[in-house]
């Protein structure tokens, strides 16, 4: 059985920062990228930002330059380091897990930027 728990979400100001985990555990194999992903209400999920086995990204245009995501693969983890956050980021961000199997989806954590 597959565990996929993400933290890290909550309050905070415009201009603020945020570090969102999601970790995997239990049978889980052969990891390959891993994404996070948002929704924001009334709105489509979108894809935030992209890592492959390799390390290497890609970012939504809007979270360019203010958003990194890391893994470290020994821990099966993904980060998202949010910077500069503005009122437009607030959503429901999501991580996904992509094996060689099965995608894995987090179960959600909320960021809410306000002043």
């Amino acid at each position: 059985q597959v565990q996929i728990v993400e933290s890290g979400g909550g309050l905070v100001q415009p201009g603020g920062s945020l570090r969102l985990s999601c970790a995997a555990s239990g049978s889980i194999f052969s990891i390959d990228y891993m994404d996070w992903y948002r929704q924001a209400p009334g709105k489509q999920r979108e894809l935030v930002a992209h890592i492959t086995s390799g390390g290497n990204t890609n970012y939504a245009n809007s979270v360019k330059g203010r958003f990194t995501i890391s893994r470290d693969n020994a821990k099966n983890t993904v980060y998202l380091q949010m910077n500069s956050l503005k009122p437009e980021d607030t959503a429901v961000y999501y991580c996904n897990i992509k094996t060689m199997g099965p995608n894995y989806w987090g179960q959600g954590t909320q960021v809410t930027v306000s002043s």
